[in-house]
């Protein structure tokens, strides 16, 4: 029986719209059309001109036969076309897929493939692997291939198409009468997962998802109006974590960096005023561990957000010090991006630094706009205890949640198994709510049949003055089955002996989570700056063991 509250009361035009991020562009070039949108290099580039570029780009596409759900790859660092792919190409109907820009050309020609690419956008920077991944396809569809030119990087070493970006947007309409899209659930990008094992899995995001974590960070952050933030985050990297669409939604200014590096980036915050920054820790740890003489007339006030792994004291501490208020999120590419906040409480600021430590540490509570965050059991399904103590996986249910794996119908039911997104995290809740990661399930180390925590292990080594960065995987072991082998990265002119660092977790450690390995050197990491355990995994086994 139809309710009374529907009885003649219709969804319309007039009441209901689709949402998207695209709207977000489209309001503040009519508001803002004046304001800075765009800094790289010389250019200086307003949401109006950025607006018109966004709507040829559109254009030419859909000129060129591009349109709905066909898909766009671009191999770019984050530059202005790169910005401008976020909105022109969903604008044509189509999706967007970043290519991650180190990946080697067997990985990127099986993207192009599996993703069936009509068009390919890449900087010249790129252009010699695209090559080889083009000749590397299986697919025989002709692809549309578009070089972009890059004052700022320099003449192109090889052209692979016959078009340059700037002659493609010539091609197009600045007053393209682009639409939202039909229905909200349409896919607007393709980000594939750097999978350890196998082939990488493409994640489909969808235009409600990618609009409501842009809001999202928004509101995680209070970001005010008109924002400066400084392109650190790869932009390939689950689109940003959306922070292309975010910074348009606030008439920010997207300050464009090519590398990141220590220099450029301080260089960057005090030459244009930047408030905002995102990034993994070695990204943060590069700053607190820059020279002094690199960070003078920084301004204080500026805002980071770290996702990755959880920031040691270390780090809040060297932040602290050079006046940026750290944030610490944590997601997955499946959400978008970061999908929890550890949203911190006034009277933290009260408490020492090694539990302020502890308590930024945690993964934190739901984003806004998240559904439900929630540790459970992934057997029964039901919550675990709040009791800071009892290991249950991390799962989400909500709108920051892809649309599923693209062409694997059995992974994307299998991660949607009982109604929730599983992260594979394993983690506990606090009595606040609060959620803690322990490991992920791979990486929990069994020795004599007690588990050990990688993660509680690496937050007691990141401790250790001299340690830069470090990680903790298990190594074989003939009597307990595994031990804990420390990977550990020193500091420029650390002295640290390998018993040194034991020594200082067994002040910190039970004895059977004490490393029985340490190996020193520089830690292999993925392009978004993870450590590769999987790469540490392989090297344990022959580590020399330490007498504990």
């Amino acid at each position: 029986m139809t309710s009374m509250y529907d009885q003649n009361l219709p969804r319309t035009e007039a009441n209901h719209a689709p949402l998207s991020p695209l709207s977000f562009i489209e309001r503040t070039a009519e508001v803002y059309p004046d304001r800075l949108a765009i800094v790289h290099g010389e250019l200086r580039q307003t949401w109006g001109q950025t607006y018109a570029r966004c709507r040829r780009l559109a254009s030419s596409l859909r000129r060129a036969g591009i349109g709905k759900n066909d898909t766009v790859a671009v191999m770019l660092p984050n530059t202005p076309p790169m910005v401008e792919a976020h909105f022109g190409v969903p604008m044509a109907g189509a999706v967007l897929n970043a290519l991650n820009t180190r990946l080697d050309p067997e990985t990127i020609a099986f993207m192009l493939d599996h993703g069936e690419a009509k068009a390919v956008i890449v900087d010249p920077e790129f252009a010699p692997v695209m090559a080889k991944a083009l000749a590397l396809r299986q697919s025989q569809a002709p692809l549309l291939l578009i070089d972009v030119e890059d004052a700022v990087y320099g003449p192109a070493a090889q052209r692979l198409g016959t078009l340059t970006y700037e002659d493609f947007l010539a091609q197009g309409d600045a007053q393209f009468a682009w639409e939202l899209p039909g229905d909200e659930w349409d896919a607007i990008a393709l980000n594939y997962t750097s999978g350890t094992t196998g082939n990488p899995k493409g994640v489909v995001y969808h235009h409600r998802g990618a609009h409501t974590n842009a809001v999202s960070n928004v509101l995680e952050w209070d970001m005010p109006k008109h924002a400066v933030y400084l392109w650190t985050l790869p932009m390939f990297h689950c689109n940003g974590w959306c922070f292309p669409w975010t910074v348009a939604a606030r008439a920010g200014v997207n300050v464009c960096l090519r590398r990141v590096e220590a220099q450029a980036i301080f260089d960057a915050i005090r030459n244009h005023g930047v408030t905002h920054y995102c990034g993994a820790p070695i990204v943060h740890g590069l700053l607190v561990n820059a020279p002094a003489a690199m960070k003078e007339g920084v301004p204080a006030g500026v805002k980071a957000m770290v996702a990755g792994a959880a920031p040691p004291a270390s780090m809040i501490e060297g932040m602290e010090q050079m006046g940026f208020d750290l944030t610490h999120v944590y997601g997955l590419t499946e959400v978008y991006g970061p999908a929890t906040v550890c949203a911190k409480h006034a009277a933290w600021d009260a408490l020492d630094i090694g539990e302020r430590a502890r308590l930024n540490a945690r993964q934190g509570v739901r984003y806004h706009l998240q559904r439900a965050a929630m540790v459970l059991n992934p057997d029964t399904m039901e919550p675990v205890p709040h009791d800071g103590e009892t290991m249950g996986e991390i799962m989400f249910r909500g709108n920051i949640a892809m649309k599923g794996y693209l062409k694997n119908p059995k992974a994307t039911e299998e991660a949607f198994r009982g109604g929730w997104f599983h992260s594979g995290d394993l983690a506990v809740q606090y009595p606040d709510g609060y959620i803690k990661i322990k490991d992920r399930s791979k990486d929990i180390i069994i020795s004599g049949g007690e588990n050990i925590s990688s993660i509680e292990v690496e937050d007691v080594l990141y401790r250790h003055p001299d340690v830069l960065a470090a990680a903790v995987v298990a190594k074989p072991d003939p009597k307990w089955g595994e031990t804990p082998c420390a990977f550990v990265e020193l500091k420029a002119g650390a002295q640290a002996t390998p018993e040194d660092i034991v020594a200082h977790c067994k002040k910190h450690l039970a004895g059977f989570k004490v490393p029985r390995a340490v190996v020193f050197g520089e830690l292999p990491k993925t392009s978004t700056g993870k450590i590769q355990k999987f790469e540490l995994r392989k090297q344990a086994g022959s580590a020399a063991a330490i007498d504990v």
